[in-house]
């Protein structure tokens, strides 16, 4: 019977943690938002661009 008071300790510990971790994203403004990140997927990204080597990678002539 002991472990089943330590085990609802246990739950309404953790179910206080993740419901400060929601009001503290709230807070911070992480669902503010809701539009942009369903409408980002539809976008190409930019391809960074590729810096240009000076000199031509110079091929090894064998003959066979």
């Amino acid at each position: 019977m002991n472990i089943l008071y330590f085990l609802i300790g246990c739950s309404v510990l953790m179910a206080l943690v993740f419901l400060g971790a929601f009001f503290w994203a709230l807070k911070d403004g992480q669902h503010n938002d809701v539009h942009t990140p369903g409408i980002r997927v539809l976008f190409d990204d930019e391809l960074p661009d590729a810096p240009e080597d000076p000199k031509p990678a110079k091929q090894d002539e064998k003959t066979d």
